[in-house]
């Protein structure tokens, strides 16, 4: 890739993050890129075409990481159920490992991505669009497996509004520090991804028995009951 190209979609990722999709021009891009109006065109196409990259370079690696830590589980466990809570770690720990490749700050990373997610409307690469439908089916197909009490309508229910909960956590991390004054504390993403899992998981399994609770025994040895 050459080095304006890249200059361009650097520019684009750190405005679309900071202010989101709607609000960056064609000439906040280039001003910041040290480019000309004419550049974007001339190597997207246009804005969309430029956003379209934007989206594909965050979106599609959480993606294809995700369905190899579900096949990774499923491996595991053979013809057994995945554990819920593996399901839920599958879909979102990604994130986490994913913010680490990237060149921008961890901040910038996460409002970037939960904008990107955020985003699946008619500007949603093909691609992309293809990769969701994979998404939603493959683990769908798992969480039915996990939790056969569940219609499969609520289930794709419960799913949305559990990636919702991951945009809103994702792009508005910073606010809840601001609206409690601090009283919200400072964890780290590994923290808060663990309190999503929890919150996620118990939000899926909702109307049905609760699973056995793991109690440590003798010696801190772990015994299921």
């Amino acid at each position: 890739m050459s080095e304006p190209k890249l200059r361009l979609i650097e520019a684009a990722e750190t405005l679309f993050a900071d202010r989101g999709f709607d609000t960056v021009s064609v000439r906040d891009i280039t001003k910041l890129a040290k480019a000309n109006v004419a550049s974007i065109n001339y190597h997207f196409g246009s804005r969309d075409g430029l956003l379209a990259v934007v989206l594909t370079r965050y979106i599609a690696p959480v993606n294809e990481e995700r369905l190899l830590r579900l096949d990774q589980a499923e491996k595991t466990h053979g013809n057994k159920p995945v554990p819920l809570e593996v399901i839920v770690d599958a879909f979102a720990r990604p994130l986490v490992t994913q913010v680490r490749k990237s060149e921008l700050s961890e901040r910038l990373f996460y409002k970037l991505l939960g904008r990107s997610f955020a985003q699946q409307d008619e500007t949603l690469p093909h691609e992309l669009e293809t990769q969701f439908r994979v998404i939603i089916s493959r683990f769908i197909r798992a969480l039915a497996k996990t939790l056969p009490g569940v219609p499969s309508e609520e289930l794709i229910w419960r799913l949305h509004f559990v990636a919702g909960a991951m945009v809103h956590m994702l792009t508005h991390g910073d606010c809840i520090q601001h609206l409690t004054q601090g009283s919200s504390g400072t964890p780290t993403m590994d923290t808060t991804i663990s309190r999503f899992i929890r919150f996620s998981a118990a939000g899926l399994r909702e109307g049905l028995e609760a699973p056995p609770q793991e109690t440590k025994g003798p010696q801190g040895l772990l015994f299921d009951f």
